[in-house]
């Protein structure tokens, strides 16, 4: 059931990108990325991963989603037409997706338990989580003490992406004096 289940999400979730990639309306295209987020955040929960499953849901689908309506409103509605054929973007995109599905034959099996990163590493995290830090939760622990500049990393890196795009928006409006607001659209032509 659960392989059903996982299937059903990962066809809606190929559904919702072709419909992403055929829309012009960036209205059309948030709201889309935002439920292809939340099918995401879904096939996660079927896998037992609700702590990446409940992040997925709440950056995925609700900051990014604030975020893109944000700059929609800064922005125009309608994609512009492309200048180029996108025949070459489509060849690039397809031969690095075939390149990372053939780098995956020689991965081990999904959840096999001997795995490296499940016997090495990863078997040690619950047995030394009580005696070196006292959290209960090891997956919080992990996180927030062994991983923990791992995650201020990702942290700043989303932090200095929206400082971006904010700059990158800013830097669009209109200053107050700017001559073309002054003059209006009733007087530009009767300056002459």
């Amino acid at each position: 059931m659960e392989a059903f289940i996982n299937m059903v999400l990962l066809t809606m979730m190929a559904a919702s990108v072709v419909a992403l990639v055929r829309m012009r309306n960036l209205f059309a295209v948030v709201i889309l990325f935002s439920v292809y987020s939340f099918l995401m955040a879904s096939v996660l929960v079927v896998l037992d991963a609700p702590d990446v499953a409940m992040t997925e849901a709440a950056v995925g689908s609700g900051v990014s989603t604030v975020l893109f309506l944000a700059a929609l409103y800064l922005t125009k509605t309608e994609e512009a037409q492309p200048r180029h054929s996108p025949l070459l973007p489509m060849f690039v995109a397809v031969v690095v997706g075939a390149a990372l599905v053939y780098g995956t034959y020689d991965m081990p099996p999904f959840g096999a338990a001997d795995t490296p990163v499940n016997t090495h590493v990863g078997a040690q995290y619950p047995g030394r989580t009580p005696a070196e830090i006292d959290i209960p939760n090891v997956v919080s622990a992990v996180l927030a003490s062994y991983r923990g500049f791992d995650t201020l990393g990702e942290v700043l890196v989303v932090f200095t992406a929206a400082i971006g795009v904010l700059l990158l928006l800013r830097r669009n409006k209109r200053r107050p004096g700017d001559a073309s607001e002054e003059a209006g659209p009733d007087r530009a032509g009767m300056e002459d």
